[in-house]
């Protein structure tokens, strides 16, 4: 038999570095939603990509920074849970902002750990080239690490040679997943994220990311479709008119592209019905945490 070999690879870093778009394009499809939003992730999801007899458990992790509120908290708590027993640890920086914010006290930490550590910098296409160098320098000089890549995630360039390097980290075992799985995050989840994405880059400027997708009721019909009842909640009156737009025009396109990119990870016709409620403490709601995936914490 053919020796397999498998292992988690936690991919870590500030907000709006690529995480997702890199485990996006390190699977082959999309997992994970994305937008040009800070903080888009906030759970902890698992893509699952293969190279060769090598199956990668690649953990997609909210961007680690500086809390201010219990949704923050979560957050981080997620992104660092995420790389708790990781076989290899992949910190991804934005080659644009390089060791700005969060960047350098993110370092630090993991120069506590004893995993393998990879530094990814992400958007080379969109960078000035001369700086590349004096980057993975500058952040090498504050922690060794064991290889650096330079990739853009949203091209591929780089891509393939990082997943391979990676998955040539990992120990010899069994595959976890069936080979055509893609990910460990639920169909309920991800249609979730799907209409929060579309809420993110249709209303990128005008709503708070402080907003989230309950879904109320997932129902399968006898003629093979869905229906599906979600739940858009929100803080304050303002963001609801928002939302709806004039005459409800923004929420039926919100409603429109969210649903076609539901049916197509189902494979089946949806019914997706959107409604919008205001509720000032959802921040503060266990059972909202518990339905988009993050612990509760104090």
């Amino acid at each position: 038999m053919t020796e397999t070999n498998c292992g988690t690879v936690a991919v870590v870093g500030a907000p709006n570095a690529g995480k997702s778009t890199l485990v996006n394009a390190m699977v082959g499809q999309k997992v994970a939603i994305v937008s040009a939003k800070v903080q888009t992730t906030r759970q902890r999801l698992m893509g699952i990509a293969v190279d060769g007899t090598v199956q990668l458990l690649l953990i997609d992790t909210p961007g680690i920074f500086q809390p201010r509120r219990r949704l923050d908290r979560a957050m981080v708590k997620a992104a660092w849970d995420g790389a708790a027993d990781a076989d290899v640890i992949a910190l991804v920086v934005d080659a644009k902002t390089g060791l700005r914010g969060e960047v350098p006290d993110i370092i630090a930490a993991l120069a506590k750990r004893r995993e393998p550590k990879y530094l990814v910098i992400n958007k080379v296409d969109i960078s000035v080239k001369e700086k590349l160098l004096v980057l993975a320098q500058a952040a090498n000089a504050l922690l060794p690490f064991d290889e650096i890549f330079f990739v853009s995630a949203s091209t591929g360039d780089g891509v393939p040679e990082l997943k391979t390097a990676l998955a040539g980290r990992l120990p010899p075992g069994p595959w976890h997943y069936p080979e055509d799985q893609l990910s460990d995050a639920t169909t309920r989840l991800m249609a979730s994220e799907l209409t929060r994405e579309q809420l993110y880059q249709q209303l990128h400027a005008e709503l708070p990311y402080a907003a989230t997708i309950e879904t109320e009721k997932w129902e399968e019909r006898r003629d093979g479709s869905i229906a599906i009842h979600q739940q858009i909640v929100v803080e304050r009156d303002s963001q609801k008119a928002i939302v709806l737009g004039k005459g409800g025009a923004r929420i039926k396109e919100i409603g429109a592209t969210s649903r076609a990119a539901i049916s197509e990870l189902t494979g089946k016709p949806v019914h997706l019905f959107l409604h919008v409620k205001v509720r000032p403490d959802w921040g503060d709601d266990r059972s909202l945490y518990n339905s988009v995936g993050l612990d509760f914490v104090d």
